[in-house]
């Protein structure tokens, strides 16, 4: 079995991305990484080349700065990676996103277990969304819980954005997502971590790809009712990137809940009332 890993990453030192943590963080496991480095403002692609890393092999390309539907150039920015891929799997995984040591073998073995079982065209992880400092994520509908990651690279795939994966069904006129079985891994996000600075110039940077205008982000306005604290231990990789804050975030206590945070707060209450889970999923469960 080969298992490919692929990014895409633009302007990753400026904007506070972890990226060679990211990279770092599975490249134990992977036989190639594909990184597609958007033509940058600072050092990001002359820090992956210093990784010298024979598993790595970079692609440089350029942003299409006209493409303003919906963040579809993300989309396309990680299909130039996924498409570059040579192995039975590609794992992708975002700039901010890191792997647990603790799960990397978990990862390959479950990639193998379904190599040869076509009802299995992707896999899952569960989430953890920290948010404001290391000691703190978020539990909410609002914030996928779990998510697949790892694609079979023998099917059609390709990507309306840079979250998730749409499939061709035979006649290629009808898309569906894909179906998949659980890693029993977590995938660690970060993004919401970095400083406020840091967050507000990715947002003037890039919320063009969406046509939407930039809105100042302020941490402390969020539902402090979503906010947890985190108990268990983070990647070796993300230990010396992280903030050395202490204790739980604190939201501001005025913050006004908007309607989609009351939204979130009511499908809390359905969820505990009725055992399920009710965040947005990009797959399908594998019948397995």
């Amino acid at each position: 079995m080969k298992l490919s890993a692929f990014t895409f990453i633009k302007n990753g030192t400026l904007l506070g991305y972890p990226f060679i943590q990211s990279i770092s963080s599975i490249l134990p496991i992977v036989d190639e990484f594909i990184v597609n480095v958007g033509s940058s403002e600072d050092n990001t692609l002359a820090i992956i080349k210093e990784l010298n890393n024979p598993k790595i092999k970079v692609i440089e390309s350029s942003w299409n700065a006209n493409m303003k539907e919906r963040g579809y150039v993300y989309g396309q920015q990680k299909m130039i990676a996924q498409f570059n891929c040579s192995g039975d799997w590609a794992f992708y995984l975002e700039g901010d996103e890191v792997a647990h040591e603790d799960d990397l073998d978990k990862i390959r073995e479950t990639c193998s277990k379904y190599l040869h079982n076509d009802k299995v065209e992707a896999i899952t992880f569960d989430y953890v969304h920290f948010y404001g400092n290391a000691n703190s994520y978020l539990d909410s509908p609002g914030w996928y819980r779990r998510e697949a990651r790892i694609i079979r690279n023998t099917i059609r795939s390709y990507a309306p954005d840079g979250l998730f994966w749409h499939v061709l069904t035979n006649n290629s006129k009808i898309c569906r997502y894909p179906y998949a079985a659980h890693s029993n891994a977590k995938i660690y996000h970060y993004g919401w971590v970095r400083s406020e600075e840091q967050m507000n110039l990715k947002s003037e940077k890039v919320q063009k790809y969406w046509d939407k205008a930039h809105k100042q982000i302020n941490y402390s306005e969020i539902d402090q009712a979503i906010i947890k604290e985190f108990r268990g231990t983070h990647p070796k990789v993300i230990q010396n990137w992280l903030p050395r804050e202490d204790g739980l975030f604190q939201a501001d206590p005025d913050h006004k809940l908007t309607k989609r945070e009351k939204k979130h707060r009511f499908l809390l209450q359905i969820e505990k009332l009725l055992g399920v889970e009710l965040s947005k999923k990009h797959f399908k469960q594998a019948k397995l």
